[in-house]
């Protein structure tokens, strides 16, 4: 098989050139994990997505010939694999484009940053100020996934979950998790979900990979581990081995306003009916009196 493969020249060039072009683009989706943990709004989700149509719509021009480097064969006619190629990395381009205006892009939804880590949450052109200024903020609490209202402390959440009387849904989840974004893009975007997670439950999301120091009065040795507790994160994540016995993102799991377990945790799954019918079982159970 080896052996039957063409030799080195311009073709392997070009296999080097679309590998990188491909590298680079995924250079800036680690760059971009490694900003969302950091928190640094350096690379907000518009941002991101504007290198990345510039990356593949340039990707785009070499392989249909209109962009040449130093190492390339002189090209006389294009082949139909490299067309095919081109016109399907165009079409990619050109998917991306409208992301900009808040376009869901389910295709790729787990690798920009999510919406409401952008400048516009709402996608450029809208005003997200007046958007969200006729929801009122319980304290301690911000707009999360598709203006969701959503809770980063679990104490914090716990105590308005008790004066409004609802049940939990305990989210745990992280900055850079693919699979979370997933989730949230294709579970929690279905009406029938996003309907029960706005109006059943008080939804804590804590992230284990946050970043931000504790107080030193909060920096702990974890009884279960003997890690050093010093971040944010590394308190949430000694929380879910601790309580749960695990340590992959997403972990969900409902509690009632009074913080105890209503439901077996459930991972990641994609099936809408089947997370539906376990929310709707948590909920029924958490509110029991």
């Amino acid at each position: 098989w080896l052996n039957s493969l063409p030799k080195s020249g311009g073709w392997l060039n070009t296999v080097k050139v679309v590998l990188g072009f491909l590298e680079l683009a995924l250079a800036f989706k680690f760059l971009s994990n490694a900003d969302l943990v950091l928190q640094l709004h350096l690379l907000e989700r518009e941002v991101f997505l504007a290198i990345w149509i510039a990356i593949f719509g340039t990707l785009a021009l070499y392989l249909f010939g209109k962009i040449s480097l130093p190492h390339d064969s002189p090209m006389s006619h294009i082949s139909v694999g490299r067309l095919s190629f081109g016109l399907v990395v165009l079409s990619f381009t050109i998917y991306m484009i409208p992301g900009l205006w808040g376009a869901p892009l389910q295709l790729i939804s787990a690798f920009p940053p999510p919406m409401e880590y952008s400048e516009s949450p709402l996608g450029i052109g809208s005003n997200s100020v007046s958007s969200t200024s006729d929801t009122v903020l319980p304290e301690g609490a911000k707009l999360g996934p598709h203006q969701i209202v959503v809770f980063d402390d679990y104490e914090t959440g716990l105590a308005y979950a008790k004066t409004v009387n609802k049940p939990i849904l305990l989210d745990f989840t992280g900055h850079a998790c693919v699979n979370c974004r997933k989730m949230e893009n294709t579970v929690w975007s279905d009406e029938r979900i996003l309907t029960l997670l706005k109006n059943e439950v008080v939804l804590i999301s804590l992230y284990v990979d946050d970043k931000r120091e504790l107080p030193k009065n909060e920096q702990i040795v974890s009884k279960s581990t003997g890690d050093n507790i010093v971040t944010i994160g590394n308190k949430w994540t000694d929380f879910q081995i601790t309580r749960y016995k695990s340590n992959s993102q997403p972990l969900y799991v409902i509690l009632n306003n009074e913080g105890e377990d209503k439901s077996k945790p459930i991972a990641y799954t994609t099936n809408i009916q089947e997370y539906k019918k376990w929310l709707e079982d948590g909920i029924a159970a958490a509110s029991k009196k």
